[in-house]
């Protein structure tokens, strides 16, 4: 039985809807900033409870900018951890800004605990990664950046629809940022993203700079960006957002199947999940013992089961001018070698899930 990883060909496997709003923008030759971009922003702001949302070219941009916005840069440093996708730390060497790395705790998310140690006098913002769909511990890092006085960005990527005691992923911080690739749970035709916040000011200087600074078509307020989200991926996101509940609902439904399955067997760690959190599981990870083997086991049995990541950030080599060793940040080296991230997208049957689930037992009853 073939259980795939991506769920791109079910969910645009007849697209023929999505293409009637398409031509509509193609005939209208509207594909920079058109109106759908303006629609999708709104229902976009609604989902996370902001008051705004400013559509961008890729979640890398959402958190570029968002920074940018803020005015960070060469000589500030901005803290997050290393066990996420590079973009993380990307968009915050992008700007100029240091990375200051912080371990991570079993549920992925960056150590609110080891936060505080790691702050200086040129610490100027917090980005906590959502990662995997896990919110961070929001309101213990707001009270900490309220305290010393710092931005806080989140890096919401594939965090959309998490949220603590009902206070949703991106609606925390001075912004949020989403990406919309096509393997995010809202996703699109191409690389997008977009940043949620409640400030108008932040609204204001995100809307010059992802705009090359334009103030009007002849008037330019500041040195921008080129980092438009374009219609056509609007037109195509209008579609998916409206799906979101059935996602989100989806994926919980199957991760809480693998967490009672799977929980049971010595060799497997399933995260904590902590009270009043809801998880939406863009990415199902566990903890396992004889990984490597486990993942050929469940590959070449037909279940595309992956690695989000085998090797943390400060272990890479571009971020070697940051000084990190080996044995720096023990929990993320910990997880780099026994985490596996299963299937649960919202396209999978029962079958598939008890499919894998019984290759998962199979192979440590061996």
């Amino acid at each position: 039985m073939k259980v795939p990883f991506s769920y791109l060909k079910e969910q645009f496997g007849n697209p023929d809807h999505i293409w009637k709003d398409v031509r509509k923008v193609v005939m209208r030759g509207d594909f920079t900033l058109g109106k759908e971009v303006g629609e999708f922003e709104k229902k976009f702001a609604a989902a996370i409870g902001t008051k705004y949302a400013v559509g961008v070219n890729s979640g890398t941009d959402a958190l570029f900018l968002s920074l940018k916005a803020l005015g960070i840069g060469a000589g500030d440093e901005v803290i997050t951890m290393p066990n996420t996708f590079i973009a993380t730390a990307g968009a915050i060497a992008a700007t100029g800004a240091k990375i200051v790395f912080v371990d991570c705790n079993d549920e992925y998310v960056i150590d609110v605990d080891q936060i505080e140690k790691k702050i200086t006098s040129r610490t100027k913002a917090i980005m906590p990664v959502h990662y995997a769909g896990h919110p961070a511990d929001m309101p213990r890092i707001m009270a900490l950046a309220k305290k010393y006085n710092l931005e806080v960005v989140e890096d919401a990527c594939q965090g959309i629809s998490s949220a603590i005691d009902g206070k949703i992923a991106g609606s925390f911080g001075a912004a949020g940022g989403f990406s919309l690739h096509p393997l995010k749970n809202i996703n699109v035709w191409s690389d997008a993203g977009i940043i949620t916040t409640n400030s108008e000011a932040m609204f204001r200087k995100l809307i010059l700079l992802r705009n090359h600074g334009m103030k009007n078509r002849d008037e330019y307020e500041c040195f921008g960006y080129n980092s438009r989200l374009d219609t056509v991926q609007a037109a195509v996101g209008l579609h998916i957002i409206k799906q979101l509940p059935m996602i989100t609902r989806k994926k919980i439904e199957h991760a809480a199947i693998y967490d009672k399955a799977l929980g049971a067997i010595p060799q497997i760690k399933v995260p904590p999940r902590r009270p009043g959190v809801k998880y939406v599981y863009h990415l199902y990870i566990l903890q396992v013992e004889q990984r490597d083997a486990l993942l050929k086991h469940l590959n070449d049995a037909g279940i595309e089961a992956k690695v989000h990541y085998p090797i943390p950030l400060h272990l890479q080599n571009c971020c070697k001018s940051l000084g990190y060793k080996l044995g720096d940040f023990p929990v993320a080296e910990a997880q780099a070698k026994k985490i596996i991230t299963l299937p649960a997208h919202q396209h999978l049957s029962r079958k598939q899930i008890d499919f894998t689930i019984k290759k998962i037992k199979e192979f440590y009853q061996k």
